[in-house]
């Protein structure tokens, strides 16, 4: 059922199709702009038309609490697990105030704080994902956040149950466009956030796209994608990676390299014979037809110069020797006892990820997208002076006399 091909024919495969992102793009658009001129009204009218909302559009406090005092102990004990893990990792990407003196009389420094408001976006249809409230709001939490707020469309007890562990002291029960609108335009009930951030349906990423500049976001996200180094390896184990992905949603992709042709003969077989039991399999199956592949490769290099070609948001690297290759993924899991369902729930680096070759230039989430690192500059008359050559000579070279003369006013005793 799945391909498998040698590398010179990978031709678009690793070239993300553009997704219906413009057809998206129109169809917001009004809901956006409905929410923007009448605030509460459009948002609980989308909420009750497209969520199915029936109850308040925030959630009170007590009914958070409630929810987890009424889940399976098994999951309070799953979601305190990961929890624990998040915030340990969450806490050591902060980027940390620092000061250096690069010259007698020059002071300079960075300071960091917290945004005012941030916004997680919890999906919760086909998977509701309660881990993704965890990934989303901990870092927030971690970055000490004073207002953090979480909407969901239709959430399920396990996601209020994990709002209610956490102390989401502001929680939305909507979604789509609406949700992301109200979050970026502020209504009377939804607080304006600083960031949006969280994954979700194309609707979801298109109004980011949109409102971005309006409001901060982590990354417009497109389908989710996993993508394989193996040379050796047990082929039930890399099927199963293959199929945690590829059940996500149709559009995902699950890519294996690998130079043994056998073991990509026994990963196909294997798929197939999981795909017989899996109860996800209806999508699955056309992710793994439509979008994925086994690719025969020469060698560890042409493997891992495709790898950085796609950086894919999820990379399994069974080989650890080559990751001083990889340039460009979201997350990197070393090593055959290392699953990416692992790194989504609860090892502790965030599944909240660039997809489409978005981590060609950025990371995953991090306490980092909650915080903002401010320059300080404190100078004396000695440190002024000591610069005053440089900065009075580039002022004049760009045209700018007032600048130089700001300078010279100081220390030429005026």
């Amino acid at each position: 059922m799945i391909r498998i091909l040698v590398s010179e024919q990978v031709g678009k495969l690793l070239t993300r199709r553009a997704a219906q992102m413009a057809s998206a793009e129109e169809t917001v658009r009004p809901i956006l702009e409905a929410v923007r001129k009448r605030g509460d009204k459009a948002v609980v009218e989308y909420a009750r038309k497209f969520d199915g909302l029936s109850g308040p559009l925030r959630l009170a406090n007590v009914d958070l609490v409630s929810a987890y005092k009424a889940i399976d102990p098994k999951l309070k004990a799953a979601l305190k697990t990961a929890a624990a893990n998040v915030r340990e990792f969450a806490a050591i990407q902060l980027p940390k105030p620092q000061t250096i003196s690069p010259a007698p009389g020059i002071k300079l420094s960075q300071i960091v704080r917290p945004l005012d408001c941030v916004a997680a976006y919890i999906p919760s249809g086909r998977y509701p994902l309660p881990s993704t409230l965890l990934m989303t709001v901990i870092p927030a939490q971690v970055a000490n956040v004073p207002l953090i707020c979480a909407a969901s469309p239709k959430p399920d007890p396990a996601i209020l149950g994990a709002a209610g562990l956490l102390k989401v002291s502001h929680f939305y029960q909507m979604g789509g466009a609406h949700a992301i609108a109200a979050f970026a335009y502020g209504t009377a009930t939804v607080p304006r956030a600083d960031r949006i951030v969280g994954p979700g349906s194309i609707w979801v990423a298109a109004a980011k796209k949109i409102l971005a500049g309006e409001t901060g976001i982590d990354f417009v996200a497109g389908p989710t994608e996993i993508l394989i180094i193996a040379n050796e390896g047990n082929p039930v184990h890399l099927a199963a990676d293959m199929l945690a992905q590829a059940e996500h949603d149709v559009e995902a992709s699950a890519i294996l390299l690998t130079r043994d042709e056998s073991l990509a003969k026994a990963v196909a077989a294997e798929l197939d014979r999981q795909l017989e039991t899996l109860p996800t399999a209806p999508v699955a199956r056309k992710a793994i037809q439509k979008n994925s592949a086994i690719i025969l490769v020469r060698n560890g290099e042409e493997a891992v110069s495709l790898s950085n070609r796609f950086a894919p948001e999820h990379l399994s690297l069974h080989d650890p020797k080559l990751l001083p290759g990889i340039r460009h993924a979201g997350s990197v899991f070393v090593g055959p006892m290392s699953p990416e369902a692992a790194g989504d729930y609860a090892s502790g680096p965030n599944h909240v990820l660039p997809t489409s070759g978005v981590a060609r230039f950025r990371g995953g989430l991090s306490a980092a997208d909650y915080v903002k690192v401010i320059s300080v500059q404190q100078l004396s008359q000695a440190g002024l002076k000591h610069l005053a050559p440089a900065i009075t000579t580039l002022a004049r070279a760009e045209g700018l006399e007032a600048h130089a003369r700001s300078v010279e006013v100081r220390t030429n005793g005026r």
